[in-house]
C-alpha cells in the first residue's frame, strides 16, 4: 500500500518512519525546502531518540522517501495523512491555516478515490469541515472517505508509543475506510492492540479529552506538592500511595515545575475555547491552565526564597527542553522560568544534551555551558529543570567543589535530600 504523510515534524516524520517500518511504502512531504533536502540525507531536523537510524533503515530498503510536491504524494498514494501543525491562536483556539491548506491542495491534486487521514490534533467537527473543503476544490467530484485517527505520541518515546501503542482511535463514516486504516495498522494485530471504532466527532474528543485528563492529573499533583510543603508532608511517599490504587494509576503523578511541550498547553486552551464558543464553561480544564502557570512562578518564588535579592547572582540551570530525550523548548517551564530570572536581574548559565541549539535562538543573553560542571563553576545556586538520565549521576562531591554557593534548587526530585544535605548542599526540591 502507499501512503502520503503531510508534514515532517514530530508526528509526521515518526508516523511515516514508521509506518515504512511496517513494510509500507511511504512519501513524506513538507513545504520546508530545507528540511526535505536534510530528510533526503537521512538526516531528521529535531532530537527523537532511534529516529535518524529509523529513517536511513527504511530509506535504504526502499520504503520511506521525501517530497515538497502534494500533488506528487497525492496522486502516488491511496491514503494521505495530514500531519501539519495546529497551533495556538492568541484567543487559545487552534490555528488550522496550515490544515485547510493542506486540505484544499489535497482536493485540487485527486485522481481517485483516496482516504484521508486527519492525524494533527485538531477541534470537534474540523474532518467534517475539511472534507467539504476538499470536495469544493476538487476539479470534478472524486469519492473519498475522511478519518480521524488521532496520534498519542510522547515526545522522547515517539516510536515506542506508535509501535505498541495502547490503542488505535479510528473515526470513520465509511465500512471501506475501516478496512483500509485496520490494514494499515495489521501489524499490531499480534501485540493485540485494542481498536476504538467510532465517529469523527468522537475520535477527535478522544483527542482533546486524553491530554485534557493527563495534564490534570499532573497539575493535581503539583497542587498536592505546593500543600505538602505547608504541612510538612512528603509528596513523593504521597504520591505513590495514590499511584497504587488502581483506580488512579502511578503515571503522571510527578510533580515539578508544570506541564509544558507542545501538546498538553495547546491542547487544554483549545478546548477550553471550543467549550466556550458551544456557550460552555469549561472550569476544571480553565483551572488546570491558570494552576499550570502559576506552578512557574511558584518556582521562582522557591529560587528566590533560598537566593534573596537575585539581582547580580548567577544561576546555573541544568535542563532546557520541556522534558528529557527531545530537543523540544515550546511551552518548556525552564525557558520561562529563566526568562523570569532573567527580568529580576540574575545572570544565567545553562546546559541541555539536546536543545542547546534551540535554547540559543529563543535566550540569546544567556551563557551556555559545556556540561553540568562547567554550568556549575562560581554559581551562587544550581536549578535542576529537566530530568535527563545524565542529571540524575552527578559527581555531587566534584559539583559542590566547583559551585560558589552551595544552592541545589531540585525542581524535578531527582535528589534526595537528606543525601544532599549530608553533602553540604542547602537543597531545596518541591513537596518534600
Amino acid at each position: 500500500m502507499n501512503i502520503c504523510v503531510i508534514g515532517t515534524g514530530y508526528v509526521g516524520l515518526v508516523t511515516g518512519a514508521c509506518l515504512a517500518e511496517f513494510g509500507l511504502n511511504l512519501i513524506c512531504v513538507d513545504n520546508d525546502l530545507q528540511k526535505i533536502e536534510g530528510l533526503k540525507q537521512g538526516k531528521p531536523h529535531f532530537y527523537e531518540p532511534g529516529l535518524e537510524e529509523l529513517v536511513q533503515k527504511n530509506m535504504k530498503e526502499g520504503r520511506l522517501r521525501f517530497s515538497t510536491s502534494i500533488r506528487e504524494g497525492v496522486t502516488s498514494s491511496l491514503v494521505i495523512f495530514i500531519a501539519v501543525g495546529t497551533p495556538s491562536n492568541e484567543d487559545g483556539s487552534a490555528d488550522l491555516g496550515a490544515v485547510e491548506e493542506v486540505a484544499t491542495e489535497i482536493g485540487r491534486s485527486m485522481d481517485g478515490y483516496k482516504v484521508v487521514v486527519m492525524k494533527s490534533t485538531v477541534p470537534v467537527g474540523t474532518c467534517r469541515r475539511l472534507k467539504k473543503l476538499i470536495e469544493e476544490a476538487q476539479p470534478h467530484p472524486i469519492p473519498f472517505d475522511m478519518v480521524s485517527n488521532p496520534e498519542f505520541q510522547r515526545e522522547g518515546s515517539a516510536i515506542e508509543d506508535f509501535m505498541r501503542p495502547d490503542r488505535v482511535t479510528i473515526g470513520a463514516e465509511s465500512e471501506q475506510a475501516v478496512a483500509i486504516m485496520k490494514d494499515i495498522y495489521s501489524a499490531l494485530y499480534l501485540i493485540e492492540t485494542p481498536f476504538v471504532i467510532t465517529t469523527l466527532e468522537t475520535a477527535e474528543m478522544i483527542k482533546y479529552a486524553s491530554n485534557a485528563f493527563l495534564a490534570t492529573k499532573i497539575t493535581f499533583i503539583n497542587e498536592v506538592a505546593n500543600l505538602c510543603e505547608l504541612v510538612g508532608a512528603d509528596v513523593h511517599h504521597v504520591a505513590r500511595a495514590m499511584g497504587l490504587d488502581g483506580r488512579i494509576g502511578r503515571k503522571f503523578l510527578h510533580p515539578g515545575p508544570g506541564f509544558g511541550g507542545s501538546c498538553f498547553p495547546k491542547d487544554t486552551r483549545a478546548l477550553s475555547r471550543l467549550a466556550r464558543d458551544k456557550g460552555y464553561t469549561f472550569q476544571l480544564v480553565d483551572s488546570v491552565i491558570e494552576v499550570n502557570e502559576r506552578q512557574r512562578e511558584r518556582m521562582v518564588a522557591k529560587i528566590r526564597e533560598k537566593m534573596g535579592e537575585l539581582r547580580g547572582k548567577t544561576i546555573g540551570v541544568l535542563g532546557l527542553s520541556f522534558k528529557p530525550n527531545t530537543n523540544d523548548i515550546r511551552e518548556s517551564p525552564s525557558i520561562a522560568i529563566i526568562k523570569k530570572l532573567l527580568e529580576e536581574g540574575a545572570k544565567v548559565r545553562a546546559f541541555d544534551p539536546a536543545a542547546m541549539e534551540e535554547a540559543r535562538k529563543a535566550l540569546p543573553e544567556i551563557e551556555f555551558g559545556r556540561d553540568a560542571y562547567d554550568v556549575a563553576q562560581g554559581v551562587d545556586a544550581l536549578v535542576l529543570a529537566t530530568e535527563w538520565n545524565q542529571f540524575r549521576r552527578l559527581d555531587l562531591g566534584r559539583l559542590r567543589s566547583v559551585m560558589g554557593k552551595p544552592i541545589f534548587i531540585d525542581l524535578r526530585n531527582v535528589y534526595d535530600p537528606e543525601q544532599m544535605r549530608r553533602l553540604g548542599f542547602v537543597y531545596c526540591g518541591v513537596g518534600r
